[in-house]
């Protein structure tokens, strides 16, 4: 069952919705093109912001977790993309490797961990979960919630591969985001595919290069529509020199925060939108986890700068800013309302893909949060959502939002519009990239 969706269908949505359901056979065109030319990023995930009159993708994920919320309906669509990804790198691959965070107290995680192991199982592979944490010395089981078991052994490094005792992996699949950095016992590695790249990780990666991509590609998308960029495209801008808890930098954040809701606010009077500008700070390296800061006015900034810990000024802005993972940058980017519901809970949809497929997704649901703020925070639940029909399926000359695979087959564009940006990201800081001068 597809959950029912209270959204405010008003405004340049229908508009964008119609014109996009009009262009379809273009859309898929530009996408295959896309491809033709660029390497999709191995798997992500898409965090989308459906506002009514905007939709924009607010987080992309190279190493996404959560693979336990997707439906056993979903399964097929995964199956067939993890056999099309592997098939591309290496046809004759036998055994695969999960090298997973290191969490292993962490059950949910592990359920994720255990759905990709099915995934690739049934994709025709061995598959086992070398862990990469020094505390696990021996294979250890570990009883999930469900009754299933996930297995982590230790990793072995031979000079130049990477497996485990008598298995020698000729792909490894890291669900790590690396956010600690690189340990070198996956550096080096001969003959075996380390998908995704170690550049992939938030050890190499930064937000701004991926929010660069997003923009150009939103400029190329728009054109091919006739529409404007700004209706999937967030503004954003960068702060280099930040320092929350010695407050440094707050004057360029500052000004940074008010050039951003400046440029929105005339964005809402050109397009008549009736509500209040605001924009989310957060850190430049990271996922989009506590660290994320909802700012309505400028004048807040100073709230977020030097508080203590026991300090009420600030409340929850504060206790967020001291999230913030990398003082020195952050990002500025243009806040976008959740106008989604389920259950009585604001929602915002996720969406996966592998390889260049969309294989399915789930809203994120918090009740105790405003359609302005963050979701991605503990009492989160997720509801499941059918892609298996609708991502690839719209039904063209539905009333625009009369349909659910409109607004579906919209989630699966501007998620695949997110992965092209990956996949130029990640050509971009490949650090092995033959330069031509």
């Amino acid at each position: 069952m597809v959950p029912h969706l209270v959204t405010a269908l008003t405004g340049p949505i229908n508009e964008l919705e119609q014109r996009v359901l009009d262009s379809t056979p273009a859309i898929e065109r530009w996408f295959r093109l896309e491809w033709m030319e660029h390497t999709p990023p191995f798997y992500s995930a898409v965090d989308i912001r459906n506002a009514g009159f905007k939709l924009a993708p607010v987080d992309t994920n190279l190493f996404p977790g959560g693979w336990n919320n997707l439906t056993k309906e979903m399964l097929p669509l995964a199956v067939q993309a993890a056999q099309a990804a592997i098939e591309k790198i290496c046809p004759e691959a036998r055994n695969l490797l999960v090298i997973p965070e290191n969490h292993s107290k962490n059950t949910f995680y592990l359920a994720n961990v255990a759905q990709l192991v099915r995934i690739f199982h049934m994709a025709g592979l061995n598959v086992r979960v070398g862990s990469i944490d020094p505390a696990i010395k021996s294979p250890k089981k570990i009883e999930l919630p469900n009754g299933e078991t996930v297995c982590l052994e230790p990793v072995v490094r031979s000079k130049r591969r990477l497996g485990l005792k008598n298995f020698d992996p000729c792909t490894i699949l890291l669900n790590n985001e690396l956010t600690a950095g690189t340990p070198g016992i996956l550096e080096d590695l001969h003959e075996q595919y380390l998908l995704p790249p170690l550049h992939a990780g938030w050890s190499v990666r930064r937000k701004s290069n991926h929010l660069h991509s997003y923009e150009e590609l939103s400029k190329r998308f728009g054109k091919l529509l006739g529409i404007d960029p700004w209706l999937i495209n967030p503004i954003y801008a960068r702060a280099d020199g930040v320092d929350f808890s010695e407050g440094r930098g707050i004057d360029v954040l500052t000004s940074h925060v008010d050039a951003v809701l400046t440029k929105v606010r005339r964005k809402y009077k050109e397009y008549g939108i009736n509500e209040k500008p605001f924009v989310v700070v957060k850190g430049h390296v990271g996922g989009d986890g506590p660290g994320v800061v909802t700012v309505r006015d400028a004048k807040e900034v100073e709230g977020l700068a030097g508080k203590p810990r026991g300090a009420s000024a600030g409340s929850k802005a504060a206790a967020a800013a001291r999230e913030l993972r990398e003082p020195r940058e952050v990002i500025v980017q243009e806040g976008v309302l959740t106008n989604e519901r389920v259950h009585n809970g604001v929602a915002e949809p996720v969406v996966y893909m592998m390889d260049r497929y969309v294989v399915g997704g789930f809203y994120r649901v918090h009740a105790e949060r405003a359609p302005d703020e963050n979701l991605k925070l503990p009492g989160a639940s997720f509801v499941p959502l059918a892609f298996s029909e609708s991502a690839h399926l719209p039904q063209p000359g539905a009333k625009p939002g009369a349909s659910a695979p409109n607004r579906f087959y919209m989630y699966g564009v501007v998620g695949r519009l997110a992965m092209v940006a990956a996949s130029y990201e990640m050509e971009a800081t490949d650090p092995d990239a033959e330069i031509y001068e």
